[in-house]
């Protein structure tokens, strides 16, 4: 039996679970006031903090380090790599504190992983981070040769889901065919095929979401940015945590535009239909790429526990394939079942080499 730590560091709190194969002993989140963060100058130097309280906490519920058989954490910001297991390295831990794309806490997590797997005698894996990019060739194409299209999207739940569906049917993922749309606090749509996610439209340039403005007509954009109302620092903070839902109703709580809806407020319906809309066609234009040969189109994320939304969304795209609701974010569980597939020699682990 393989006892699996699973962590998932987010900016205020760090997430972990015990498994046993694919069972979830506990689940907690340690919270992380704000001024205990504030001590810290860069993201990196949190590292031992919140490594010895992700210790502290197992051992209250029982766990001794000396239990487990592997850990397994939330990728962070490496430079674009294939979807899957990597076992975490120095190469890798060296590339999240020098050289990551972005600054965020989910850097830290291979980190932390493999300080207490290097002292335990046990391996330690990230899964499936944001940068997976596997598109194909021709779906990095963008008609500006400076620029091209990236695969960044919530990749660890979408591949889950695909997995999970493959499963349900008795099929392997890399046998099978299907459109994830996730839909939570972001949103992003992607085409699997032959066991790669060969084509994805995030909130960047897709659907707009709870709180991301998506894609935007570059015009109206550039006369914003050139206006002398904004910064730059203001402008991102615009498109990415005060557009979408939050924007035109007040809030990023989909069950609360519901409420509005319910109460009669057509305003609150026209934008969440719109919301629906805008995935709906990202999934049909999706499609298209595989000539419409799709076995299933699945929707998951916090939003697809609404009735409403998915009935939208399904009514404009069953004709494509069959709709499967697997609702929920499920980051931890897919971390767990990643690294089982591992340890079982289902998958097997790549090696990281840092690119500096």
């Amino acid at each position: 039996m393989e006892k699996i730590l699973v962590i998932n560091p987010g900016s205020t709190s760090t997430k972990i679970a015990v498994y046993e194969d694919d069972r979830q002993i506990f689940v907690n989140s340690i919270e992380h006031a704000p001024e205990e963060i504030e001590k810290y100058d860069a993201i990196y130097d949190q590292y031992e903090f919140r490594r010895d309280l992700i210790i502290d906490e197992i051992e209250k519920n029982g766990v001794k380090p000396t239990d487990l058989t592997c850990i397994v954490s939330r990728g962070g910001l490496l430079p674009p790599v294939p979807a899957g297991a990597f076992k975490v390295n120095q190469d890798m831990c060296d590339q999240l504190r020098l050289h990551p794309v972005n600054e965020h806490a989910s850097n830290l997590g291979a980190a932390i992983a493999f300080s207490i797997a290097e002292a335990n005698n046990i391996p330690a894996y990230i899964y499936d981070p944001v940068t997976v990019d596997e598109l194909a060739p021709i779906a990095r194409i963008t008609g500006m040769k400076e620029l091209q299209r990236k695969g960044l999207g919530h990749n660890l739940n979408m591949r889950a889901m695909a997995h999970k569906y493959a499963e349900q049917i008795g099929k392997k993922y890399e046998d099978v065919t299907v459109i994830v749309a996730h839909m939570g606090g972001g949103v992003t749509v992607s085409l699997h095929h032959n066991g790669k996610i060969i084509d994805t439209v995030n909130d960047e340039e897709g659907p707009f979401s709870p709180e991301r403005a998506g894609g935007v007509p570059v015009p109206q954009i550039l006369d914003m940015a050139y206006s002398g109302k904004y910064d730059i620092k203001t402008l991102k903070k615009k498109l990415k945590n005060t557009s979408g839902l939050q924007a035109y109703l007040g809030t990023k709580d989909a069950r609360e535009v519901e409420s509005m809806i319910e109460g009669g407020n057509g305003e609150a319906e026209l934008i969440y239909q719109a919301m629906a809309y805008q995935i709906s066609k990202e999934i049909g234009a999706l499609s298209t790429v595989v000539n419409g040969k799709v076995d299933a189109i699945i929707l998951t994320g916090g939003i697809a526990y609404s009735k409403m939304f998915t009935n939208w969304i399904s009514g404009r795209t069953k004709f494509i394939a069959p709709i499967a609701i697997l609702a929920g974010e499920n980051e931890m569980d897919a971390l767990a079942s990643g690294a089982l597939r591992v340890m079982r020699g289902d998958e097997e682990a790549r090696i990281f080499v840092k690119n500096f």
